[in-house]
């Protein structure tokens, strides 16, 4: 499947063996359900770079593009982006992989919070300078 990524939540269980998430409008390429029509044999790589985890899922996938209530309970809430589709995605294997060679990296949250953190003790020195 083509890379795909989302606000936290965009992937979802749809029961104990299946995922789902919703596959918007988008460049009109459809290379994931190109693929798909070709071998439903699928992998998921899902990378947790702040904690240095990496989860490899097996399975097979399907697109689907006419059952309104399973796209309905795959839409985001409060993402007005159009969905097309939503990939259902069924749970073969999964490993946990080495985190060795993981870099970590930081959100765009997590950066603002500690840039402000500094800002306020650079704040604190500069004052305590001046006595």
């Amino acid at each position: 499947m083509q890379f795909r990524g989302g606000q936290p939540g965009f992937l979802k269980a749809v029961d104990e063996k299946t995922l789902g998430f919703a596959d918007f409008k988008g460049n009109v390429q459809y290379v994931t359900v190109g693929n798909l029509d070709e071998n439903d044999k699928a992998f998921l790589f899902l990378m947790d770079y702040r904690h240095r985890r990496r989860l490899k899922i097996w399975g097979r996938a399907m697109y689907v593009e006419d059952d309104s209530e399973l796209i309905e309970s795959l839409k985001l809430p409060n993402y007005e982006a159009e969905v097309e589709r939503v990939i259902v995605f069924h749970i073969e294997a999964w490993n946990w992989n080495c985190p060795q060679h993981i870099p970590i990296r930081y959100s765009e949250q997590e950066v603002a919070a500690l840039q402000a953190r500094i800002t306020e003790l650079e704040e604190l020195v500069a004052k305590k300078q001046q006595i």
